[in-house]
């Protein structure tokens, strides 16, 4: 039996049938026309270019995904696992303006995170150029000299090449780094200020750094590529800026 009390989406016509129910009990209808199976007032939509367009500019903005969802009025599920894929795609090295060889200064520290539960610490490694402010290295792991190494390596080759590197006076950085290019400074020198306050951007902008939050990441596949997906962004919105004098 006919009903003209609905229209397909798909293609608007009112020749439109019941056709059973649904495994939630709904009531099914089918168009005649198109073919086309739909329920009255679905719960599932489709979600637009241009609300994931929004949702990848809120992953900046310090918002849990929780909240995404309710401003959105959309499935927390479906964002979650829109996160999820985002996150197995983003790339994993660092995407920076190329560098003549000359004369690098760069500043690493190390800032501390958690996966699941606090005693999974994962230590957020980081390298900035100091003249143009582009985070050149990151590498999420432990405290040790293996991951400060694997700091090193994350830098483009021209800065292993090239640069000084001020660090504090953490361990690691000497096991790691070439004693030649290695300088181990205090905070009173100013010499690591770019990184420490790149630090603190970091957790005002990335939910799941901000301290005692109930944002922080269950899988470190998901914690890495949040902060990966920042640091790209960061880097893309600064001017280009030679690291090397005319």
């Amino acid at each position: 039996m006919s009903t003209a009390l609905l229209a397909c989406p798909s293609c608007q016509s009112i020749d439109v049938v019941k056709n059973g129910r649904t495994r939630h009990q709904k009531q099914n209808y089918k168009c005649r026309d198109c073919g086309r199976q739909f329920v009255e007032n679905p719960q599932w939509r489709m979600i637009s270019e241009e609300t994931k367009g929004i949702i990848d500019r809120l992953l900046l903005e310090k918002l849990p995904l929780a909240g995404i969802a309710r401003a959105l009025q959309i499935s927390e599920l479906w964002v979650q696992q829109y996160v999820n894929q985002k996150s197995k795609n983003v790339p994993q090295e660092v995407q920076v303006n190329p560098k003549p060889k000359c004369r690098l200064t760069v500043q690493m520290d190390e800032l501390w995170s958690f996966v699941d539960d606090k005693g999974n610490e994962q230590w957020v490694w980081l390298a900035m150029d100091v003249t143009t402010r582009e985070i050149v290295g990151c590498y999420i792991g432990d405290r040790s000299g293996t991951s400060a190494g694997a700091l090193w390596d994350s830098l483009p080759a021209v800065y292993r090449s090239c640069a000084v590197i001020y660090s504090d006076f953490w361990v690691s950085y000497p096991v790691a780094l070439p004693s030649k290019r290695h300088r181990a400074v205090g905070k009173e020198t100013g010499l690591t200020s770019h990184i420490e306050r790149f630090n603190c951007t970091l957790r005002q902008r990335v939910s799941r750094l901000v301290r005692k939050t109930l944002s922080f990441s269950n899988f470190l596949e998901n914690h890495i590529g949040a902060i990966w997906n920042f640091i790209h962004h960061y880097n893309a919105s600064l001017p280009v800026n030679s690291s090397c004098p005319l």
